[in-house]
This record gives structure tokens, sequence and C-alpha cells, in this order.
């Protein structure tokens, strides 16, 4: 889920991303090593004070809603302050005003708004306050909500959602879609001599789409999926499901497309029934949990994400402003700031969003490293694919540098 330290990672970001894009890299690795110290957005130069006759203010020279600012774009950040998401909501709010300090700009005005008390409702007041761009909503049925309103506003919406469906049309999502996570990984997988996979997919929307791109990854890596089961969360689902997987055994290596909690209970019943030498292979979810590495039965996996190394300085940076820990998806917040940041150079203030700005082939970069939109909207992202070894997480693939032409 803007900007920290100047870091070789940094420096790397933009070998093939032209030299725009390098130098922003640069400026965020910049941002960042400055952990204890942020720059403030510098005020509006007021003119000197000067004898003015006494004006008597009219009724419709007062306008409802936020004063009308004529210095800075305004954004709308859209996120649940309230409700059961408010801890995350609040994490990515604490990450935009993060970034706006590091970054110090001066061109872009980001207002908060509770999507916890209707989506809709938010946008709307959002866009009847000026807001140009809109950052969020973070769930994919407020997506759906918002994404019309803002589209006949010609409002952008750059979403939290992971959601692909709701791309498109406007839409663009900055969330890690899972497909990327499982085509990275199982395209390592073959690298390493990896010929036959297998497959434990959870039931539900997630393992509906984590399963078509497991079968579309092996078969475009010349693999063999041997065999695919699903499990519902309940007590012994997933065991069930690994007894039925073995049947096929062995294989070279199985998917397990749900939390670390999860893969950790069905790895020994997988390995014991397929060998030992079985890898585990997971997704872009394990990212997420922090208790990872600690889990014995995936010593040996792998999974893919975004890389992590700006991000752990970027977790010190946030704990020394606000006394807590980001959630992991905080980052997000930060890196959409970063991106605006870097569009408002060329968005005079009050015109619409420069949009197409948003498909540039080069992309950017930011903490969780390099990103770009496609054609659907959806943020394709250079990934890292990571091995659990002896308690600890090491980097076994380091993510590109760039996309390439």
């Amino acid at each position: 889920m803007a900007t920290g330290d100047v870091m070789a990672e940094a420096a790397t970001f933009g070998q093939t991303y032209g030299s725009g894009l390098k130098r922003w890299a640069a400026i965020l690795g910049a941002g960042l090593l400055a952990a204890c110290s942020t720059v403030v957005p510098r005020a509006p130069v007021s003119a000197p004070d000067r004898p003015t006759r006494p004006q008597v203010e009219r009724p419709d020279d007062v306008q409802a809603g936020l004063p009308r600012d004529t210095q800075r774009n305004r954004v709308a950040l859209l996120v649940p302050l309230s409700g059961s998401n408010a801890g995350v909501g609040r994490s990515i709010a604490n990450a935009t005003m993060l970034a706006v300090l590091d970054t110090g700009t001066d061109k872009v005005r980001i207002t908060n708004y509770d999507t916890a008390t209707g989506a809709a409702a938010a946008a709307q007041r959002a866009i009847a306050e000026g807001a140009k761009l809109i950052l969020g909503p973070l769930l994919s049925e407020d997506v759906r909500a918002v994404a019309p309103i803002a589209k006949a506003a010609r409002v952008p919406v750059l979403s939290f959602s992971n959601d692909v469906s709701v791309a498109g049309n406007g839409t663009y999502l900055m969330g890690y879609a899972p497909s990327q996570s499982i085509d990275r990984v199982v395209q390592y997988a073959r690298s390493r001599g990896v010929t036959t996979f297998a497959g434990l997919i959870p039931n539900g929307l997630y393992g509906e789409r984590a399963s078509t791109a497991f079968l579309r990854s092996v078969e475009g890596a010349g693999g063999e999926v041997v065999s695919l089961q699903t499990y519902g969360r309940v007590a012994g689902g997933i065991a069930g499901a690994v007894t039925r997987l073995n049947a096929k055994a062995p294989y070279g290596a199985v998917l397990i497309a749900d939390a670390g909690t999860s893969a950790a209970a069905a790895a020994p019943l997988v390995k014991r029934g397929s060998g030992a030498s079985t890898r585990i292979l997971g997704t872009e979810l394990w990212n997420s949990e922090a208790s990872l590495a600690a889990k014995p039965a995936l010593n040996g996996a792998w999974f893919a994400s975004v890389a992590d190394g700006l991000y752990r300085q970027y977790v010190t940076k946030y704990r020394t402003r606000y006394n807590a820990a980001p959630y992991r998806l905080s980052s997000l917040g930060y890196d959409a700031v970063l991106l605006t940041v870097r569009i408002s150079r060329d968005w005079p203030v009050g015109r619409p969003f420069p949009e197409a700005r948003l498909r540039d082939a080069d992309g950017f970069a930011g903490i969780d490293g390099a990103f770009r939109f496609g054609r659907d909207g959806v943020a394709e992202r250079a990934l890292e694919v990571q091995e659990i070894q002896a308690g600890t997480v090491v980097t076994v693939s380091p993510a590109p540098t760039g996309f390439g032409r």
C-alpha cells in the first residue's frame, strides 16, 4: 500500500527507463536517507500588506466545502478511515502525507475522504470540492461505486485494489496482481529445472483467478500441470486436497495459492507424498507476513513479490514519524504520491489531470520498485523471487531494472 533514501537500489531502477526516470529514482533514494528530517512544503508567498478599502462580503462569494486553492492541484485520497478497515486506510493516509513531506511538493494538495461511510458519496464530495485526481479506493466494491462518478467528471482513479475486473475506462490499479507473482515464480522454477507442477487452490474469486494464471503460466513456461486441487477454508479442507493431490505424485513443485499459514500446514503433507525435494511455491500474499521466515515447514520455498529493499527504509522512517509500524499496503499510497508529484511538473493548476502520462512506456519508480500501467489499466510490476532459508528470506532472483521496449 513521499520519498525516501538514496540507495544503490534506487539508482538501478531506470537503466532502461530513460533519463527522466533515472533522475526520479535518485530523488526517491535521497528522500529515504533523510529518515529523520522532512521537508515541509513551501507556503505560497503573500504580497505585502497595502491599504485597501473596506469591502462588504457578498453571500454569493462564499463557497461550500473546501476553499478554492489557486496554488496547488487538488487530489483526493479515498480510503476507509473508520470501521473494520480503518487501520490500513489510516496507514495509507499517513504514507501519502509522508510522501508529500519527503518530496517537498508545493503543487499538490491531498484531502482525505472516508469511504467507510459511503464510497460514492466520498467521490461526489471530492469532485465537488475540486479534486482532479482520485487516489484509492482500497476495496474493489468501492472502486465499482466510484469509477462511474469519476469517469463522468473526467477524473482518473488510481486504485489500491488488485481486482483486475475493475480496471480500465479511466480506472488504474496499483495493487499487486496475483497473476504476475504466479507467473514470475513459475518462470523461475522452470529456469531451475522444474518441469512438473501441481497446485493447491482455495475456493473463491482469488482462487479462481490464481488457478487460471497458474495454468497459463505453466503452459507458457513449457511445463506440465500434473494435478490441481481446490479446497474450502474449513477444518481438514487443505489436508483433504493434499491427499487428492498426492494421488498424482511426484511433481517438482506445488503452488499453494494462499496465506503462509495455510502453506506451512500443507507443506509437510505435500512433501510426504511427493518427496522432500518438492519445491513449495507461494504468491504475493506471502510478502505481507512478517513471521513467514519463522515457519520451518516453508524452508526452501519460493515466492515472487515486489522488492523490499527501499520498503525496509520506508518502515524505519514511518516508525520515526508515527511511532507505529505501517501496513504493507501503505507503500501503494506513498508511490501513488510519487507518481502524482512527478506528473505534476506538467500539470497546470486548475487543469484536468494529464491522464495520458499514466501510460508512459518507461514506467515509474517507487518504494515497491519499477511499475507501469498497461492498456488494461493494471500496474505491471518488476518482481523479485525470494527463498525462505533457515529463518530468513533471501532474494534469489532480483527484480528486473526495466521493462525494455
